[in-house]
């Protein structure tokens, strides 16, 4: 993999291909910004990831609110509040499902035990779906939208769940990946179009694939210690993307916070729309 450009994130996190722009987004959760190869948007809060609405807006996670980017303008919009009177939080890694939801994880900004939760937003309404999580990650869908998986890092396990019509989970959550005998750290992940799980692995400078019965297919390595969040993209969603962090290290090299792409061998699932309350 090779580095995009010169930007070094502390905290490299969110990143998504927006297929109407043909635009690759990321964010520095630390460095409260969001990053494309062509503009940054700074901002007063953390901001950690995003879904699209249209061809210029993004819903955008903080750690106090959901709120409406305009990406032309820089414009912004409440539209609720996100554990804003929990002040030690903040928002991680986040993604639209199939429905048209958008699934964002919270964290104690010191990684405290159990501070964080998952929650997701659809039309107007946000929901707590499991609370007492501490780093909350690896949110992803199943290519037909009937499951999603997502991880509390520090157990090391990725989970699985399935979804109703309306991509509310039904059931309970059940381990689909155990790292703990690798001793590895699942992070971000995507699940590319045929339904294999693209999942970055902190401190492992590494991408690996999992089919879906949770075989290691392959990995792709990564030149920076803390692989964060991958991403599909390009015109084809045939260029896998991957955030980094210098977040943890006590000497970072010239390539940790880097964000790099690659081409990759599989075809990633294009970004799902966010809906607003009144379904647009």
């Amino acid at each position: 993999m090779k580095p995009l450009n010169e930007t070094r994130c502390e905290l490299g996190e969110g990143a998504f291909w927006h297929p109407e722009r043909a635009e690759f987004f990321w964010f520095d959760i630390i460095g409260r910004k969001l990053h494309s190869l062509a503009h940054t948007w700074a901002f007063d809060e953390m901001v950690s990831a995003a879904g699209w609405l249209d061809a210029s807006r993004l819903l955008v996670a903080s750690e106090i609110r959901l709120f409406v980017l305009d990406l032309d303008t820089g414009a912004q919009h409440s539209l609720c509040p996100l554990e804003a009177d929990q002040i030690g939080n903040r928002s991680n890694d986040g993604r639209a499902d199939p429905q048209g939801g958008f699934w964002i994880g919270t964290m104690g900004k010191q990684a405290a035990r159990g501070a964080g939760a998952i929650w997701r937003w659809w039309r107007g309404e946000l929901r707590c779906l499991y609370p007492g999580l501490s780093i909350p990650n690896a949110i992803c869908f199943a290519p037909d939208g009937r499951s999603a998986c997502f991880t509390d890092t520090v157990t090391r396990r990725v989970m699985r769940v399935g979804l109703d019509a309306s991509g509310w989970p039904k059931g309970t959550p059940e381990c689909w990946l155990d790292l703990n005998a690798d001793g590895l750290n699942p992070d971000g992940a995507v699940i590319d179009t045929d339904g294999n799980m693209w999942l970055a692995q902190w401190g492992a400078a590494r991408v690996a694939c999992y089919a879906p019965d949770g075989a290691l297919l392959q990995t792709v390595a990564v030149p920076a210690a803390h692989a964060s969040c991958p991403a599909f993209g390009g015109p084809d969603l045939r260029s896998l993307y991957c955030t980094t962090a210098r977040q943890g290290l006590n000497q970072p090299g010239p390539l940790d916070g880097a964000t790099f792409m690659a081409p990759a061998p599989a075809r990633g699932q294009a970004e799902h729309r966010v809906l607003l309350d009144d379904g647009t």
